[in-house]
């Protein structure tokens, strides 16, 4: 599979502090591409050097081939954007904003209405076009951005925290657009404070902490770096402890060991990888 982005030994400082410390990675075209850190860790410098929004000190970022400081017209044409803040205009109708995105990104007059209206169709929003984007709930807000985000027909989409404050339904509804444009040939780069949803969506997840690429892989290959199955207990002050094993035979034998102690023996998580990889407490990122 060919990549569509190339990153190679990239550095980004700002005077003396190190944001990102010499990182390589690519993502191949079609696949959902997970980017997991804690506060902090580079994350979003990272993102914002790949989208040439931010300057990099040296190392080289290439968009399909484009060198985003050679080319970094040509790499912009292949990239759509959906931050985490919303940025249609609230007091404008859905049809209103796309048709702005659409001008901005230089679609020809003629083509913009019928673009408008078949991305509207695909993704299920034609009944909220003429709705102003204030009047809609937050998932159908988060999902108008990405419909704008995407009215060019970019190669690669990055979404940044995508469901982030969304209730559950929503989140899966946002699940499913991803999956949709996925399916019709984009290539997500996804950045998320939730770590299941990276384990549920994406094809490959890379994690970052303090300005390093520590893991990248699938899932299972994660899971593979700490041990496939977890024995879950707690230790002599109360304090959870989680202990991993290659097998589940293992780790039936460890629990067997544990005499009158509660314990549960459960597959590995991405979360479990992520907490010993960065140390960070708790089941989300910043």
């Amino acid at each position: 599979m060919d990549n569509i982005v190339e990153v190679r030994d990239l550095v980004v400082k700002f005077g003396d502090f190190t944001a990102v410390d010499g990182i390589s990675f690519d993502v191949k075209k079609g696949e959902i591409f997970g980017f997991l850190g804690p506060n902090g860790a580079g994350k979003t410098t990272t993102i914002r050097t790949i989208t040439t929004i931010q300057q990099y000190t040296s190392g080289s970022v290439s968009i399909d081939g484009h060198d985003i400081k050679d080319e970094y017209l040509e790499a912009r044409k292949l990239i759509g954007i959906a931050q985490q803040h919303i940025s249609l205009d609230k007091d404008l109708t859905v049809r209103q904003n796309l048709k702005h995105h659409a001008i901005l990104h230089k679609i020809p007059k003629k083509d913009i209405d019928r673009i408008v209206n078949e991305t509207a169709d695909i993704l299920e929003l034609r009944e909220f076009m003429d709705h102003k984007v204030m009047d809609l709930s937050g998932g159908w807000k988060r999902k108008a951005a990405i419909i704008a985000a995407i009215i060019h027909q970019p190669k690669i989409l990055l979404l940044d925290e995508p469901t982030a404050g969304l209730d559950t339904r929503s989140r899966y509804m946002l699940w499913d657009l991803v999956r949709m444009l996925n399916e019709r040939g984009t290539t997500i780069f996804l950045t998320t404070h939730y770590i299941e949803e990276a384990e549920a969506l994406c094809d490959r997840v890379a994690i970052i902490n303090n300005g390093k690429l520590v893991a990248i892989g699938t899932v299972d290959e994660l899971r593979d770096l700490i041990g496939q199955v977890a024995v879950e207990t707690t230790d002599d002050s109360g304090k959870r402890k989680v202990h991993y094993f290659r097998t589940r035979e293992e780790a039936t034998d460890f629990a067997h060991t544990l005499t009158d102690r509660l314990y549960s023996v459960r597959k590995t998580t991405l979360e479990d990888v992520f907490l010993e990889i960065t140390g960070e407490d708790g089941g989300k990122l910043q």
